[in-house]
């Protein structure tokens, strides 16, 4: 995320990664990854955080820049990743370039991810079972 003048470059996102940035505790893949991943989430918890513009993607985004798994633009788990970005695209109403706010794709989340629907979007994702997301999932609602 870059500031350009009086505007920020939209912080690009896979559609799963929504919900992962809502859950993210400081675990992840490397040490890189996890600080990378940190300073998205950090600038995303501030002040002005629901304000911080998005587009969404379909191959790697900003927080698998470091990724010790990342290929290229793609995954080497690119299949199960592209299943978890199209059932979360689903859900949540996604289109690849699209554009929005954090505060808008928190109220995606809010409106369409049930606990049910939680378990089946992210079914297959390693982290689910750390249970992270599915409270930072709870604590969002009102």
């Amino acid at each position: 995320m870059s500031e350009k003048g009086n505007t920020l470059t939209p912080v690009r996102f896979r559609p799963h990664h929504f919900l992962c940035a809502n859950g993210f505790q400081g675990k992840g893949y490397s040490s890189s990854f996890v600080e990378n991943f940190s300073a998205i989430v950090d600038r995303l918890r501030g002040p002005a955080g629901g304000e911080i513009p998005f587009v969404i993607v379909e191959e790697t985004d900003d927080i698998c820049h470091p990724c010790p798994h990342r290929r290229g633009k793609k995954c080497s788990k690119q299949i199960l990743i592209d299943s978890l970005d199209k059932r979360h695209a689903s859900v949540l109403d996604l289109k690849v370039g699209q554009k929005l706010t954090w505060g808008e794709a928190q109220q995606k989340i809010i409106k369409y991810v049930t606990d049910d629907i939680f378990q089946e979007i992210c079914h297959g994702c390693f982290w689910q079972k750390e249970g992270m997301c599915l409270k930072a999932l709870r604590n969002l609602r009102p």
